[in-house]
C-alpha cells in the first residue's frame, strides 16, 4: 500500500502524529520511532502505508495541500474580490494564533532544498494552486494583469506566513487587509 492509499485508522493515526510532530518540531528534527512509538502502530504497519520517511513528509504536505483547499472552499465570501480579501483575512487570524509555527510549505522547502526532491514537488504543487486560485479570481474581478497581480499576493502570502511566526502575529496580522487591498486598488489604478 503506498502513501497514496485509503486512509485505515492506523495511516491517519501515523499522519496525524507526524503532521503534529512536525509542524511543531521541524520534519528533519522527527524520527520514524518516535512517530511509530506516538502512533501506537507497529513498524510493519508504519512501512506498509509509507515505505520511507519521506513518502510520510510528502504525504503530510499533500494533506495540508487539501486541507488549504476545503478552507479555501467552505469560505462564504461574495464576489471574486471579497474571496481574495477573505482568503488573506482568513491567514492573518490563523498566524495570530498562539500555536502558529509558520506555514507548512515554507518550513518543509526549508528543509528540502532540491527543487527534484518529491517533498518539495509537492510543495511546489501548493503554491502553484494558490497562484492559480488568485490569478483566477483575480481575473474573474477584472484585473489587468491577474498574473503579475497574483505574483504580488503570494509575495504577501509568504511575507505574512513568516512574519506571523517571527514577528508580533497580531501586528503582522493587522497589515494584511491593508497590503493586499493597496495591491488590488494599485492594480486597478494602472489598468
Amino acid at each position: 500500500m503506498s502513501a497514496n492509499s485509503p486512509k485505515s485508522p492506523a495511516r491517519s493515526r501515523v499522519l496525524d502524529t507526524a503532521t503534529r510532530l512536525f509542524y511543531a518540531e521541524g520534519v528533519h528534527s522527527v524520527g520514524i520511532d518516535r512517530i511509530i512509538a506516538e502512533a501506537g502502530v507497529a513498524k510493519a504497519t508504519f512501512y506498509h502505508h509509507f515505505p520511507a520517511k519521506d513518502s510520510l513528509v510528502k504525504a503530510y504536505i499533500e494533506e495540508q495541500m487539501r486541507l488549504q483547499q476545503t478552507a479555501v472552499e467552505e469560505l462564504a465570501a461574495g464576489g471574486p474580490r471579497e474571496k481574495l480579501l477573505a482568503v488573506f483575512d482568513r491567514m492573518g487570524q490563523i498566524g495570530a494564533l498562539a500555536d502558529f509555527r509558520g506555514c507548512p510549505f515554507i518550513n518543509a522547502a526549508a528543509e528540502y532544498p532540491d527543487p527534484a526532491h518529491p517533498v518539495r514537488q509537492a510543495v511546489e504543487e501548493y503554491r502553484g494552486w494558490f497562484r492559480t486560485l488568485m490569478r483566477d479570481l483575480l481575473a474573474e474581478a477584472g484585473d489587468a494583469d491577474p498574473e503579475r497581480t497574483a505574483g504580488l499576493l503570494m509575495l504577501i502570502r509568504d511575507g505574512l506566513a513568516i512574519a506571523c511566526d517571527l514577528d508580533d502575529a497580531a501586528t503582522a496580522a493587522s497589515f494584511v487587509r491593508d497590503a493586499v487591498l493597496r495591491v488590488l486598488d494599485g492594480a486597478k489604478a494602472a489598468a
